[in-house]
């Protein structure tokens, strides 16, 4: 009887996943600054806002960009999936749209295949094969299967369009 005991009591006190977070969202959650987060929209894709955000620790006055998608998933109440990019994760993020589009996408593999990029905050963008086609997407959130946002293969070009307008105002 105790075993079982000291057996539930272990499964009881595994931790929740965790989840990532980009280096600009570990600056703006410092303890003992004054932050101020300032928010400008880039532009829309699939319905999900690309926005960059500035970090200013006033105390301190040292600054952070990033980039952040957002997402409203819709059901009994709407919630809100986010994603955090570092400023040193767009050029990763934007070299493997391009890859996706010359290289990946342009062959249709007989296996089941799929290509991803993720950040360290847990963002995820790629592609997989299904039945012989090619289905893309953007997962906000790392461990919700609800975060994702579907997309044809031509809204990369879209999305390659605002990283570079993003990237151009980020510092």
């Amino acid at each position: 009887m105790s075993a079982v005991m000291f057996s539930l009591q272990i499964i009881a006190q595994t931790p929740a996943k965790e989840k990532e977070i980009s280096n600009a969202e570990a600056f703006s959650a410092k303890a003992g600054t004054l932050m101020q987060k300032e928010f400008v929209e880039v532009g829309t894709i699939k319905k999900t806002k690309v926005l960059v955000l500035y970090y200013t620790d006033l105390i301190s006055n040292t600054k952070k960009s990033a980039l952040k998608f957002e997402f409203d998933v819709s059901g009994y109440s709407t919630v809100t999936k986010v994603a955090v990019l570092d400023v040193d994760e767009i050029d990763g993020l934007m070299k493997s749209i391009k890859l996706l589009q010359e290289k990946v996408m342009v062959i249709v593999p007989t296996n089941y295949t799929e290509v991803y990029y993720r950040s360290r905050g847990g963002f995820e963008g790629g592609c997989f094969t299904s039945k012989g086609v090619w289905s893309c997407y953007l997962k906000l959130e790392k461990f919700d299967g609800n975060s994702y946002v579907w997309l044809a293969s031509e809204d990369f070009t879209t999305l390659y369009k605002l990283l570079e307008q993003a990237k151009a105002i980020m510092f």
